[in-house]
């Protein structure tokens, strides 16, 4: 059990569950945007060098990609669509690139205060206690800055906006290539999912005053390691209440850290990425995505410290399943127990409900019903037209739970 600082006001434990990349940490963007939007104008600074960070890292995938794809495609059968001419024009535009996708591990590192993960991969990484630095004149641990100040934002950051200035048409060239373009269609070139929209914008992004939008900042990729506290005071009907919304890591090896939070929590918001039927843990490439998400939601409503939670079920990233559904990816060849069923969106989405659904019936301990929601994250409106109904049912469970102990 953990105590809790002096207030007047109730206090609301709810926890946010998932595996690595399910859209916690955006989730937690958007309950800030809904119930504390002047923190996340506040904190608008401190996400330009993290865009920055995600649009380089978009950038040096491609390129490994290409260079990985072109050394190999003389070996496969496939490849007729190959241009002779590309491989000689990827080259130039490797040679431009290099100064910015050579700064991405020392970004990353200046991003993270040093903080890294087994394995040595590069990425930009939160812990506990990171946002407790965040003040009005301070907006992220590595650096002071206010809106348009670029110069207090951190050596490479500066570097990091100067060189993506300078070789601006040079990312937009490599993005636009028929090379890429292919290899995108034909399912050869794997991205993150928000990598497409920052190399789209990547002219704005370039702009000597540039501000992240909400839209950007929604869609930055950034990993969470241990447990990080976010307080929200909040007023439904007219009483307040004091949220704490705890966002975990995801990967394997931080799932332990869970458990110690289970004993307090109001309520649990698991985020189960249903368009994940292709891909695989990138902890264990032989294990695919919802099977994985199955066996942690499994794990997690069969606890018994949470028999008196509320479990509310967010089948998320239904945007990025409907585009996987219309470019024609089958889902049987991922999960063989889907069969023959319609290869379209509403049997997809009722087939993974189910069996979500059923394993909360057959191995939940909760006494309150399931609540299930279909989202896509970076839907603001109709994400927070669901975070009010969910508030709505996790008070009425807490004002429930307190008459009982009462």
């Amino acid at each position: 059990m953990r105590s809790f600082p002096d207030c007047s006001h109730p206090f609301i434990i709810v926890m946010l569950l998932g595996q690595a990349e399910s859209g916690k940490s955006t989730l937690q963007k958007q309950f800030q945007l809904y119930h504390a939007p002047p923190t996340l104008d506040r904190e608008r600074p401190s996400w330009r060098p993290i865009v920055y960070f995600n649009a380089i890292k978009a950038v040096r995938t491609i390129l490994d990609e290409l260079d990985w794809d072109f050394a190999t495609h003389v070996n496969r059968e496939d490849d007729a669509f190959v241009d002779s001419n590309w491989p000689t024009q990827i080259s130039r535009i490797r040679h431009k690139l290099l100064p910015l996708v050579t700064i991405e591990d020392s970004l990353a590192s200046e991003l993270s205060g040093g903080v890294t993960v087994a394995g040595g991969r590069s990425g930009v990484y939160v812990r506990a206690g990171w946002q407790s630095v965040l003040t009005s004149t301070r907006s992220w641990p590595v650096a002071d800055m206010q809106a348009g100040d670029t110069a207090s934002q951190g050596v490479v950051a500066t570097l990091a906006a100067r060189l993506l200035a300078e070789l601006q048409y040079d990312v937009a060239e490599l993005w636009q290539h028929p090379a890429v373009k292919t290899l995108l269609r034909m399912r050869r070139l794997r991205l993150e999912e928000s990598a497409a929209f920052f190399l789209d914008e990547i002219h704005r992004l370039a702009e000597p005053d540039y501000l992240p939008t909400t839209d950007d900042i929604l869609h930055v990729r950034l990993q969470t390691l241990g447990v990080i506290e976010h307080s929200f005071d909040i007023n439904v009907g007219g009483n307040h209440y004091t949220w704490l919304l705890y966002d975990v890591g995801g990967a394997r090896g931080q799932r332990h850290a869970w458990v110690p939070y289970f004993d307090d929590a109001t309520a649990i918001i698991f985020l189960a990425p249903i368009s994940a039927f292709d891909q695989y843990l990138e902890e264990d490439p032989r294990t695919n995505r919802i099977d994985d998400s199955l066996r942690l939601f499994t794990s997690t409503c069969s606890n018994k410290l949470l028999k008196n939670s509320t479990m509310v079920l967010m089948l998320n990233k239904t945007d990025i399943l409907k585009k996987k559904l219309q470019a024609g990816v089958m889902v049987k060849k991922y999960i063989t127990s889907y069969g023959e069923r319609e290869n379209r969106y509403e049997e997809v989405a009722e087939y993974f409900r189910a069996h979500f659904a059923q394993v909360y019936k057959r191995k939940g301990v909760q006494k309150q019903d399931l609540y299930i929601h279909f989202t896509s994250m970076l839907d603001i409106r109709a994400t927070q037209k669901i975070l009010v109904n969910i508030n709505e049912a996790i008070i009425k469970s807490y004002l429930g739970q307190s008459m009982l102990v009462s």
